[in-house]
């Protein structure tokens, strides 16, 4: 039974409480799977973050994508995202899923070594001890890993969730990446909705980000899905998790979405 991984962010967490309408999707939808797949959970929290950091005083930055994350910032990160998991893994757990939140630290599953320079504590490579999930995942458990790493000081590093996803997927043998952001497709033209692509290669996908036309946000996202399609994933699919029970929608090939093929 091959594992499937799911990133929920951007705004379709939003909300994260027990009536949002994302996570009782995704609970159902996950417990619907249970019978064939086992499911693990990545999230991220880009608008906590962002609301937090903007309450105490400090500004956001992105570089390609990647929070600008300095050591003060990090601590305010780290808050962020423990309240995102903890509230997401409540949510899912009240829906009747068998839920346990991971923070990244936990059983050293996430290690990295940050990138420095003017991004600061954000990582680069996320390395992956896959013990302590593959454990939940055998004892029936639908693991929500937060995106931050540990480094080999012991101190905290800020992942992508993105890039976690990616890293995940293989680590665990993943048959399916699920990315589910606020976005149906990658268009071809970031600017020009007609340029929605449903299929995309892997070839495709590394002349687009030469050229500049995968940019910000994305460029993380297509990241992971090429690293998961090397592992020996057969698909990669990016959707919008807002849509109603858009898990089911993805891997039944139904609505809008971009699949990346190798």
């Amino acid at each position: 039974m091959s594992p499937i991984v799911v990133k929920v962010g951007g705004h379709a967490l939003h909300r994260v409480d027990a009536s949002s309408p994302v996570l009782l999707d995704l609970a159902d939808d996950i417990k619907s799977l249970r019978s064939t797949t086992s499911t693990v959970v990545v999230h991220g929290g880009g608008p906590q973050i962002a609301s937090l950091l903007d309450q105490v005083g400090l500004v956001s930055e992105f570089v390609d994508g990647l929070r600008v994350t300095s050591t003060e910032t990090m601590q305010y990160v780290a808050m962020a995202l423990g309240l995102v998991n903890q509230q997401m893994t409540a949510a899912l757990g009240h829906a009747g899923l068998a839920a346990v939140g991971l923070s990244g630290i936990d059983g050293s599953l996430n290690r990295a070594t940050p990138l420095g320079g003017r991004l600061g504590q954000v990582a680069g490579t996320v390395r992956i001890d896959d013990r302590l999930l593959r454990t939940l995942i055998a004892d029936g458990w639908t693991p929500v890993v937060g995106p931050v790493a540990g480094d080999d000081s012991g101190g905290l590093v800020n992942c992508n969730a993105d890039t976690v996803a990616g890293a995940l997927a293989r680590a665990i043998d993943a048959e399916v990446l699920v990315l589910l952001s606020d976005v149906d497709q990658l268009r071809s033209d970031p600017d020009d909705p007609a340029t929605a692509l449903g299929t995309v290669t892997g070839d495709q996908v590394r002349s687009m980000m030469s050229e500049g036309s995968i940019r910000d946000g994305m460029i993380p996202k297509m990241q992971a899905a090429l690293d998961a399609l090397d592992a020996g994933a057969t698909r990669v699919v990016l959707a919008n998790g807002t849509r109603p029970h858009a898990l089911l929608e993805v891997l039944s090939g139904t609505g809008s979405s971009t699949e990346v093929t190798r």
